[in-house]
């Protein structure tokens, strides 16, 4: 396990120099809240980071609901028992193994490691604009239907989810980078998620956060090359 600050946000990451799975923690007044679960085995990594930072975490909000992001909830849940766990009013559906798709949608195959024996369910369902505590929730479709992405109000850093992927380079969700080409493999609708990148970049946020790879500041310019790039591949 490596953790790594930016402001009030520590980036945990599992498999640093392998396969490297964040989640995160940001800081409020009193309190952290957990952004993404990571993979089953994390739960003792993540307590013990969040007691090196010295503060509960009170809340757990997922960007979306596959596998290498809640894959420790249910042991976390029962080491925190009274947390809520926040998730999409969309991914809620894909939480409880749900893979239909709405006619609005794109109609391809859900992909990605979907959970299936997962017992822990959302207590709280986000939309649009909804704050937990200094983090603005934005829908992000693409990954998954009901991915999200969150904008802390105070820094403007952006927790992305699979969004965007900087591990093997900056790429939107579904544009394959051979050095790291699995975000994309997991991906439901590239047109989706170029969409979603377009909207995020529309912050110009100071830092982005994603699932996978490092944290990059400033990172407007190669987020518009990432859409610059999949925009291209699509025509």
């Amino acid at each position: 396990m490596r953790v790594i600050k930016n402001g009030y946000l520590y980036q945990v990451t599992f498999l640093a120099n392998m396969f490297p799975v964040n989640c995160y923690l940001v800081e409020e007044d009193r309190e952290l809240t957990l952004i993404d679960a990571a993979l089953p085995y994390s739960m003792k990594g993540i307590v013990k980071a969040a007691k090196e930072v010295g503060k509960p975490i009170t809340k757990i909000i997922l960007t979306h609901a596959h596998e290498d992001h809640v894959g420790a909830l249910d042991k976390i849940k029962e080491e925190l028992r009274d947390v809520p766990v926040y998730i999409s009013i969309r991914d809620n559906r894909l939480m409880n193994g749900d893979i239909s798709l709405d006619r609005h949608e794109h109609q391809t195959a859900i992909k990605g490691g979907v959970p299936k024996k997962m017992k822990t369910r959302a207590n709280v369902l986000l939309k649009e604009g909804d704050l937990v505590g200094s983090l603005a929730a934005i829908e992000t479709p693409g990954h998954t239907p009901g991915s999200m992405s969150f904008f802390d109000t105070r820094t403007k850093a952006l927790i992305a989810g699979d969004a965007f992927q900087t591990r093997g380079g900056m790429a939107v969700a579904g544009d394959i980078k051979p050095w790291f080409p699995f975000p994309a493999f997991g991906t439901w609708s590239k047109e989706t998620a170029l969409t979603s990148a377009k909207k995020l970049a529309d912050y110009q946020p100071s830092v982005l956060a994603v699932g996978h790879g490092e944290m990059v500041e400033n990172p407007s310019g190669a987020m518009e090359q990432a859409i610059r790039n999949l925009e291209q591949k699509l025509k």
